[in-house]
């Protein structure tokens, strides 16, 4: 008997005389077409058939709002006499809008050349004042169509400040303007990779987050120190959460004038095993005592980072909240947003 071939059926039969291996079965493949009981599908009214080399059918194009982080903070124009914005400073000093506030009005003014850009002190002076928060508010009204809504007041801080909402509510009534406050909201995440940026400037974390890289830092717990009370401690544990997942390392939110302080939150740190404390101020800059910090990363043995300053997402936080006021006021504007920014980057 002959070898078995690779086709062979163990008779010597070649794979030529088998379907599949040679000349094909007619008979199977009758029977793997469909019957009368097996109806084409047809496209319904409203679905044309796109036939062999016809050309692509043309659709009407949707306008739809960009999302996600690319998303642009504020419209692309603005209408004409669109309300100033005013960056309102809760100062600890005299020189509160020099520095970090002066440099984020400049930063504003050059991506957005309409907008009216304008700082303003909280806490000084009345209407004598020029830099004053209720001298800023009237001579924005001045400049605009009466009764038209002549500006956004977004106050610098990044955490509940309840003293500095208050004192710009109260500023707006006295003045008489058609103001509204802008609120810097869901600013956990933009706030987190700041302080990264700013811990990774002095050297107190590695800048990069790849876990395998082994990167030489002085600190192995950082302490985020805030202004404005037990409230503003609260969103910073947010923060510190999220920081902690990017550094991988122990974080704790505490206070510079409320409890839990800072003195307290280092006691717990210790508690952990923690032995080189970082602190990372979770400010701009003018609403917190420089002095402050340095006493307070002094008492503890800590070194200290700059504060946030007029780091790009502290610009874009800001924006978002004047933006997020247009849009309320101008619901049916055509340069107003379609919809408010979503997503993580909110």
């Amino acid at each position: 008997m002959p070898p078995h071939s690779q086709f062979s059926n163990g008779s010597g039969t070649q794979g030529a005389d088998f379907p599949g291996y040679g000349q094909p079965d007619n008979e199977a493949l009758a029977r793997r077409q469909p019957g009368p009981g097996f109806p084409t599908r047809q496209p319904g009214p409203g679905f044309p058939t796109r036939q062999p080399g016809s050309p692509t059918r043309q659709t009407q194009a949707r306008l739809i709002a960009p999302g996600g982080r690319h998303r642009r903070p504020m419209p692309a124009s603005l209408p004409e006499g669109a309300p100033a914005l005013i960056l309102a400073v809760p100062d600890a000093g005299d020189d509160g809008l020099a520095g970090a506030t002066a440099e984020i009005a400049t930063v504003l003014r050059v991506d957005n050349p309409a907008l009216d850009v304008r700082t303003a002190r909280i806490d000084h002076g009345g209407r004598g004042d020029p830099a004053g928060i209720r001298a800023v508010l009237a001579d924005a009204a001045a400049r605009r169509p009466a009764g038209a809504p002549s500006a956004v007041v977004v106050p610098q801080v990044v955490t509940p400040h309840p003293a500095s909402i208050r004192a710009v509510r109260e500023a707006i009534t006295a003045s008489g303007a058609n103001a509204h406050v802008g609120e810097v909201f869901n600013t956990n995440a933009l706030l987190a990779e700041a302080l990264h940026h700013r811990l990774a400037d002095a050297g107190l974390a590695r800048a990069d987050r790849v876990r395998m890289f082994s990167i030489t830092t002085s600190a192995d717990g950082i302490i985020l120190a805030t202004v404005g009370g037990e409230e503003a401690v609260g969103t910073a544990s947010v923060t510190a959460f999220l920081l902690a997942a990017r550094l991988a390392l122990p974080v704790m939110a505490a206070s510079l004038d409320a409890k839990p302080s800072i003195k307290d939150a280092a006691a717990q740190l210790e508690g952990m095993g923690v032995t080189r404390i970082a602190l990372a101020p979770c400010v701009i800059g003018p609403e917190a005592d420089p002095a402050a910090i340095e006493e307070a990363a002094t008492v503890i043995g800590a070194k200290c980072s700059a504060p946030l300053g007029a780091h790009g997402n502290v610009v874009k936080l800001i924006s978002l909240a004047y933006g997020q006021v247009l849009n309320q006021i101008r619901p049916d504007g055509p340069d107003a947003p379609v919809s408010p920014p979503g997503g993580r980057h909110r």
